[in-house]
């Protein structure tokens, strides 16, 4: 689907339309929770009484429901891209995660509305919700609380089609990533490794977890051989590579410091709303 034909609903709710976390929105605290898993009656009242805004009762007519009432509704993670899961929303219950920005569902099992995380608190905290050129599907885009499948796993994509077909009775899980992601499994499964090392040469990575200098020395270099493709002006090829170089040894670095990519992403996300200079002056000096 084309970008430009996407449709943000995040300004639509019924206050302020500002969809990043604010107070009043998103200060979920156990009170909070316990009225987001009343029953599904007791909360379409209470959203009832709270009349909704001619804006959102007329984006919610320009919506092209189903013959039963609904539309496939997708929960994506606004940090890694990751498709966390697939259910259906009706009018109802797009009406209560516009209020809410929480991800609430049809179940067409049970005929009712359901937020994700009313029974577990593993809650989907949805930063912005978009509608398909068609306007017959939208997604959730946001923060998941915990995992997302009933499983424990991460999300409830996790069964790779060619795997299968590969090797059928193999049950080894995969979750559906990017790039970027996959790579991070595979830094993260070299570092499992390190304590069984085959006879033989290690791997580049294992080699870098296992001499910090090394590392930190291929960082700086792979960060120098990236300004140098600017001051040389060397073509976009040569750029990418050498970003690539490094990101790939940043990667191997934020492994060795436990920090995960998804948590660099959210620093970003969250600076989106300030400006650097201000950002800059807001960090903590490091503790000597």
């Amino acid at each position: 689907m084309a970008a430009a034909s996407l449709v943000r609903l995040s300004s639509l709710s019924c206050g302020a339309g500002d969809r990043r976390l604010s107070n009043r929105r998103y200060c979920w605290n156990q009170k909070s929770c316990l009225k987001i898993a009343a029953s599904s009656s007791e909360r379409l009242s209470q959203f009832a009484a709270e009349k909704l805004t001619p804006k959102v009762e007329s984006l919610l007519d320009s919506v092209k429901w189903d013959s039963k009432g609904l539309v496939v509704a997708i929960a994506q993670n606004v940090d890694t891209g990751a498709i966390l899961m697939q259910g259906f929303a009706n009018r109802e219950a797009l009406a209560l995660t516009i209020a809410s920005q929480k991800a609430t569902f049809y179940s067409r099992s049970r005929s009712s509305l359901w937020t994700k995380g009313e029974t577990s608190m593993n809650f989907i905290n949805v930063h912005d919700i978009f509608l398909d050129c068609d306007r017959d599907s939208i997604i959730y885009l946001g923060k998941p609380v915990g995992p997302t499948c009933h499983t424990g796993a991460e999300t409830c994509y996790y069964s790779s089609v060619y795997d299968l077909l590969d090797e059928p009775e193999s049950k080894q899980d995969r979750l559906a990533s990017t790039t970027l992601y996959s790579l991070e499994a595979t830094i993260s499964q070299r570092k499992l490794e390190i304590d069984s090392l085959p006879n033989g040469k290690p791997s580049w990575t294992k080699k870098l977890f296992l001499d910090e200098q090394l590392l930190c020395s291929k960082v700086r270099e792979e960060a120098g051989e990236l300004v140098q493709t600017l001051l040389e002006n060397e073509d976009k090829t040569r750029a990418a590579s050498e970003m690539a170089d490094l990101l790939y040894h940043a990667m191997v670095l934020l492994k060795l410091k436990d920090v995960k990519m998804e948590e660099v992403l959210e620093v970003l996300r969250k600076r989106f709303s300030q400006s650097g200079i201000e950002e800059k002056n807001s960090r903590k000096s490091p503790s000597k």
